[in-house]
């Protein structure tokens, strides 16, 4: 079940080299959609530049993009001499994907357009995940969600991606749940049943690497090359980004980040995943008599008291000082973003607090990162999931690592 994503982010533009050879028109169109997606809307010259791509190719490619409905025209650009330049950018109806989100608590199933923009979404929360609930949820949610667009555009869902983590028969003494049900996890292939149930192509990926991925696609704001990325679910877990690209390692569970250790409190180390994970949280808010079920329901609104939120809030930005500290001694990485299913303030006290944690440490002959706060939000892993099978479909291809379902 550990199918890798390969890297589908945009690399720099001076390796974005086209070729006017025959048989490579895939390439190419990929190779301009990936720009407009990275850069927004661009004209054919632009491209063309960007490229290497004679203007000719580019009018061609770009002309048949238009045609199948990714790319649309925007308003002309006047210059002072010549025809005016006309950008265009991706068509938000000219594709559109599922993304599942298999967590330790719930399921969400989202629909996404070509833009990257939630049109519509589904959520079940349960005890634990089973492999039979999560299909069942699927066979349900998916045609509501196509449902919900036209009988045209129905026909441009092409695909689903699944973000779910590796290994879940791993966590039943964390959960507290039945090894005989989620020893079922080992021999079921996800991929392969939902794909019988939706009737699409169907990639699976460790969730917090398809979070840091939709980050790194869908992420709004300047986007560092270097970049780790942390997301608290019920279980901290991270993503890297090296040189622009999203970096999965061997079995594509790089940047495990809740296995490295950290100074524990009273001393010695613990791993990060036991000093800063919402579970954390909630069993601390469960032992002070404040019930935690709502934490996994919604996110944008916790009902926790300064007694126990602040104190986790302290724990898990000092831990997560010392995961950072490591991870620049041996990357360099240029920042680091924190995201999750919390509220927007809450993440903003997060971010602030493990700064002042890092500044507190012993800096001496490292680079320190900027920590700043992840954009995507609450539903990164869902998008992320989303965002597979539009890279596989349009986007460069860097690496052939990724089976389908």
């Amino acid at each position: 079940m550990q199918d890798v994503l390969p890297d589908r982010s945009l690399p720099e533009v001076a390796v974005l080299r086209g070729t006017n050879q025959s048989g490579m028109r895939d390439h190419n169109e990929r190779l301009v959609l990936s720009l407009v997606r990275r850069h927004g809307a661009l004209p054919k010259s632009d491209i063309a530049r960007m490229t290497g791509l004679s203007a000719q190719t580019v009018s061609v490619i770009m002309r048949g993009l238009e045609e199948e409905g990714l790319l649309e025209r925007g308003e002309p650009l006047r210059g002072k001499v010549g025809q005016p330049s006309i950008p265009m950018s991706l068509a938000a109806e000219g594709a559109f994907f599922f993304g599942l989100k298999v967590g330790r608590r719930s399921a969400d199933l989202v629909l996404t357009d070509f833009r990257g923009r939630l049109r519509a979404a589904r959520r079940k929360v349960y005890r634990y995940p089973t492999p039979d609930a999560v299909v069942r949820f699927v066979s349900e949610a998916a045609p509501a969600l196509a449902g919900e667009l036209s009988p045209a555009l129905r026909e441009r869902v092409m695909g689903m991606g699944v973000a779910m983590p590796f290994q879940l028969w791993n966590w039943v003494s964390v959960l507290g749940v039945p090894q005989q049900e989620m020893d079922a996890w080992r021999s079921r292939d996800l991929g392969a049943e939902l794909q019988a149930v939706v009737r699409l192509p169907v990639y699976v990926q460790n969730d917090a690497t398809s979070a840091c991925g939709a980050e790194l696609i869908f992420g709004t704001g300047e986007r560092p090359k270097d970049f780790l990325y942390f997301y608290f679910g019920t279980f901290i877990g991270g993503g890297l980004v090296m040189n622009g690209q999203l970096f999965l390692g061997r079995t594509g569970n790089a940047a495990a980040v809740g296995s490295i250790q950290v100074p524990a409190p009273g001393g010695g180390t613990r791993r990060l995943i036991d000093l800063a994970s919402m579970s954390v949280l909630a069993e601390a808010m469960e032992a002070a008599g404040e019930g935690s079920d709502h934490l996994w329901s919604q996110h944008d609104r916790w009902e926790v008291s300064s007694a126990v939120l602040e104190p986790w809030l302290d724990q898990a930005a000092g831990a997560l000082a010392h995961a950072t500290l490591a991870a620049a001694a041996l990357l360099e990485v240029q920042a680091v973003l924190i995201d999750g299913w919390m509220p927007v303030a809450v993440r903003a006290e997060l971010v602030r607090r493990t700064e002042a944690a890092l500044l507190e440490l012993d800096l001496a002959g490292i680079d320190v990162p900027v920590i700043r706060e992840g954009t995507v939000g609450a539903d990164a892993r869902a998008v992320g999931a989303a965002a597979i099978p539009l890279s596989q479909r349009y986007l460069i291809d860097q690496n052939a690592a990724v089976r389908e379902g």
